[in-house]
């Protein structure tokens, strides 16, 4: 029995070495650190655009309304004559942040709903994820549509929204590796040694499954930001003169045929980042696949 007790802190360790693997095999899909390097130049200037942006982005100049780029303005200038640059800047502010606050919420309380029905199983297992196969059962752009339109567009509700409809997929994605992980014998070192199933759960199941939860994370980030942008584009996100993505291509769109670059700046600016965060996965997921780490 001592000879088990001491191999259960030896096997849960290694959840500890994941990290390095992951980098390791991360290594072997170059474009991956493409897409980290791609989204972080992004973050950092959403981040800075109060500093670096050249313009106001809500500031109008009537004399200056829909100049073409190059002509004063990097990037031109929109119906009422504010900077294309410097509200594309700014709207990366709101955009990110919506994305990233509802996918982190989402993770959470997905995993923990996930880990929590793979764990005990029997009846709860059931069920929870009957709920969460309702919640399935509505396309993501639709069930956020219905929401916000329930709670008003304002950045917190669209964060929410958004979140409520990622919460299932997460659900899934920690729950079917769960319930592998908790019959295996560290897991039993560990009830023999009264842990509690908090514990066990927080401590030895949460880190074995994350790599998985993180690639679900940065897909569904990427799907977060388009789901926003849709939002904006039919009228139900965050109210003007606040810019956002998907709101300036909604304002570009009855000037597309003479002003082209009203839609076509923010349009990039989502292709790139949702390219960025695709690949990111791509390479993260690569990280954790079995055969890459030369486990059968």
């Amino acid at each position: 029995m001592s000879h088990s007790i001491h191999d259960a802190p030896a096997a849960s360790p290694s959840r500890y070495r994941w990290l390095t693997t992951t980098i390791r095999a991360f290594n072997a899909n170059k474009t991956s650190w493409l897409g980290l390097a791609v989204f972080v130049i992004v973050l950092l200037l959403a981040i800075l655009a109060p500093w670096i942006s050249p313009h106001d982005p809500v500031e109008q100049d009537v004399f200056s309304k829909l100049k073409p780029p190059f002509e004063t303005y990097y990037l031109g200038t929109d119906y009422y004559g504010r900077d294309i640059l410097s509200r594309l800047l700014h709207g990366a502010r709101i955009s990110l942040v919506i994305g990233i606050a509802s996918t982190a919420i989402a993770l959470v309380i997905g995993s923990a709903i996930g880990i929590i029905a793979g764990w005990y199983g029997g009846r709860l297992d059931i069920i929870v994820m009957q709920m969460m196969d309702m919640l399935l059962a509505f396309p993501s752009l639709i069930l956020g549509l219905i929401l916000v339109a329930m709670l008003g567009p304002s950045v917190t509700n669209i964060v929410i929204a958004i979140a409520i409809t990622s919460i299932p997929s997460f659900a899934r994605i920690a729950r079917a590796p769960t319930i592998a992980i908790k019959e295996r014998e560290f897991i039993d070192a560990g009830r023999s040694l009264g842990f509690s199933d908090a514990r066990l759960m927080l401590r030895h199941v949460l880190p074995n499954i994350f790599p998985e939860i993180l690639v679900m994370g940065s897909l569904w980030l990427a799907s977060a930001i388009r789901t926003e942008a849709s939002l904006a584009f039919v009228g139900l996100g965050v109210k003007p003169p606040i810019p956002t993505w998907g709101g300036m291509i909604r304002e570009g769109f009855e000037n597309i045929l003479d002003s082209y670059w009203l839609v076509l700046a923010p349009s990039i600016a989502i292709l790139v980042v949702v390219f960025a965060l695709n690949i990111l996965g791509d390479g993260l997921r690569d990280a954790i696949d079995p055969k890459l780490k030369g486990e059968r």
